[in-house]
């Protein structure tokens, strides 16, 4: 593990060295005559240019940062629970402010329903919609009750949908 480790770690401080390397360039109006400059193949470039959208990094999608998890979210919790974490932006990501940032985030919680639970009342009772039911829809589940599950055909669908988690309880929870 500890072989594996070194390599990924010199691999980022490379990143990160061409990474200010490259906006130093850019930074500067042009190439000192002692910096070198390379582009993602490493080949040797007088010239950069960064595409940047104009916002903070705390105004960044998720998917442009990462965050620390809680472990003191409680596992069944209505109205859902937030928890304090310590955000990072991303190596490859520019944006303005303090790349790192407080945020306050969701915790994943569950209403306590199980997903085989659902999926067993889908196939046997799926047709009286004790599967919507359970999960909280009881709009749906009346439908399904005196439609006689569709005629079987929203029962079929239900099955699939529930099977590969689609349809989840209604407040939005997770399943157990």
């Amino acid at each position: 593990m500890a072989g594996g480790v070194l390599p990924l770690r010199g691999l980022r401080a490379l990143c990160r060295v061409l990474l200010f390397l490259s906006q130093f360039c850019i930074l500067s109006g042009g190439v000192k005559p002692s910096v070198t400059c390379v582009d993602q193949d490493f080949k040797s470039q007088k010239n950069f240019i960064i595409n940047m959208t104009c916002r903070f990094c705390w105004q960044l999608p998720e998917t442009d940062y990462e965050c620390t998890n809680s472990t003191s979210c409680m596992t069944v919790s209505c109205p859902r629970q937030r928890y304090p974490a310590n955000c990072t932006v991303r190596d490859h990501v520019h944006c303005l402010g303090n790349r790192t940032f407080p945020k306050m985030l969701y915790c994943n919680w569950t209403g306590g329903y199980k997903w085989s639970t659902a999926l067993a009342l889908s196939i046997t009772l799926g047709g009286f919609g004790a599967d919507r039911f359970y999960l909280g829809q009881w709009r749906e589940g009346l439908g399904k009750l005196f439609s006689f599950g569709g005629l079987g055909i929203w029962t079929l669908i239900d099955v699939l949908l529930i099977g590969v988690g689609y349809v989840g309880p209604a407040d939005g929870s997770l399943y157990i």
